[in-house]
């Protein structure tokens, strides 16, 4: 099974230079809590809602001045649209990620992918209790 079977089309960007409170309010309308981030069409980075309380409170930063770019991760792994979930699943283990961002071979965004949907989508349970197993290990902060 490919990822574009399973994954969330449509997902919404934050800009680096949006502010956290215009970030935080859109991961509110939305109802999500990550959010790829998008310098024009490049995916530079991803943002979470942890990255906004943890991250930003920590440094005593205000949401209402300080920027996306001061407090998302810029290290963007990703997947393909037409990879198999079972390497996205590894992916996802190795690097202790919850959610992966998906672009097409064009590398445009193409979506998003949680271990939610590679556990209810693919059918896969046993490979989605692995991925989930690895991502809760404790040594890095998931994302």
């Amino acid at each position: 099974m490919q990822l574009k079977d399973v994954m969330t089309r449509g997902v919404e960007v934050a800009r680096p230079d949006e502010t956290l409170m215009e970030a935080a309010q859109k991961m509110r309308a939305l109802d999500v809590g990550p959010l790829p981030v998008a310098d024009g069409i490049e995916i530079v980075g991803m943002l979470t809602d942890r990255d906004i309380t943890v991250r930003a409170t920590a440094e005593g930063l205000d949401p209402k001045s300080a920027t996306v770019e001061e407090v998302m991760t810029p290290e963007v792994v990703f997947c393909y649209e037409d990879d198999d979930v079972k390497d996205a699943a590894k992916l996802m283990a190795e690097n202790q990620l919850r959610r992966l961002i998906v672009l097409d071979r064009d590398r445009q965004l193409a979506g998003i992918v949680s271990l939610g949907d590679l556990a209810v989508d693919s059918g896969d349970d046993k490979m989605a209790g692995k991925v989930l197993n690895r991502v809760s290990t404790p040594g890095r902060s998931p994302h």
